[in-house]
């Protein structure tokens, strides 16, 4: 899948372009990190976007690192942005970024139950028999993954493959952050109404002075957070195990993709194609309904 085009912004040079998300270096040395309205689904960049996306998943990754601050500071140094992508982008720190994908489960589905199905393990751990689809486990469990290449799945290792990346010591921080990052999310979001099922997170580290230069320093946790991008969010009141849950999610998308309505075989090696108004708007209007629920605050 090519790397999707980022817009020229004045007085910044383009690094890099994620499946949503572009990458700017400021004349100053800091970063400036744009949110887009792009959208994927199965390992595509779809050429239809979803009007206000970035600037909700801005909006609310700002409010979570506020929830989370005393856990583990975040790499936000401003939101005094280009206007060209006020609203959308913030200003935040260089880190060195661990190539982990830090993931915590308190419930069972997606890659996690293809794992469990196929050997009753994720990322090795061995879980009770008997889960199904939704199934909340009897405790959060980190589940890292491999970080893949554009257009590429991650893939599911296991805790010993990350002490093998980055240490002993440094894979049980990211382990125990985490986790705590986790806790405290599900249970606000459960406070209002959703289960957080999983959610993934990107951590870096900074180069304290205390630590000399190029030394590991300070953990910080970077991207998005607790996003419908990079989270899993369903109504607790239509949880029911056993079954696909209705989410807050891209969901919508992928339904209609697997539809005959689409005409699209996800088999053929072609890309998806645009995705009809009444998705678009729906899946908007599931991204806001996140945001409002979640927050508390009006868009």
């Amino acid at each position: 899948m090519p790397t999707p085009a980022a817009p020229a912004i004045d007085g910044a040079t383009h690094l890099h372009s994620g499946k949503v998300r572009d990458l700017y270096e400021l004349p100053d040395g800091r970063l400036l990190m744009v949110a887009s309205d792009r959208i994927s689904a199965f390992d595509y960049v779809l050429d239809t976007t979803i009007p206000d996306k970035g600037e909700i998943l801005t909006r609310m990754s700002l409010w979570w690192f506020e929830q989370l601050a005393d856990l583990v500071p975040h790499h936000v140094l401003s939101t005094d942005v280009p206007e060209a992508v006020r609203g959308r982008a913030v200003i935040c720190e260089r880190l060195e970024m661990y190539p982990v994908e830090c993931v915590a489960r308190g419930y069972l589905t997606g890659t996690g139950l293809l794992d469990y199905r196929a050997s009753g393990e994720v990322c090795g751990i061995a879980l009770p028999a008997g889960l199904e689809d939704g199934s909340r486990l009897p405790s959060p469990i980190f589940t890292p993954a491999a970080k893949a290449a554009l257009g590429e799945h991650d893939e599911n290792v296991s805790y010993d493959a990350v002490v093998a990346t980055v240490g002993a010591d440094v894979a049980a921080s990211l382990r125990e952050l985490t986790l705590e990052v986790y806790a405290r999310a599900e249970e606000i979001a459960r406070g209002r109404g959703i289960i957080l099922a999983d959610t993934k997170l990107e951590l870096g580290h900074r180069s304290d002075p205390s630590t000399g230069s190029g030394q590991r320093g300070t953990i910080v946790l970077a991207d998005e957070v607790l996003t419908p991008d990079s989270s899993r969010f369903w109504p607790a009141d239509g949880w029911h195990p056993g079954r696909t849950q209705p989410s807050y999610d891209k969901q919508i998308v992928r339904n209609w993709l697997l539809s005959p309505a689409s005409g699209w075989d996800r088999a053929s090696g072609e890309p998806p194609p645009p995705l009809p108004e009444p998705v678009i708007e729906h899946t908007r209007a599931r991204y806001l309904e996140a945001y409002e629920t979640l927050t508390g605050l009006p868009w």
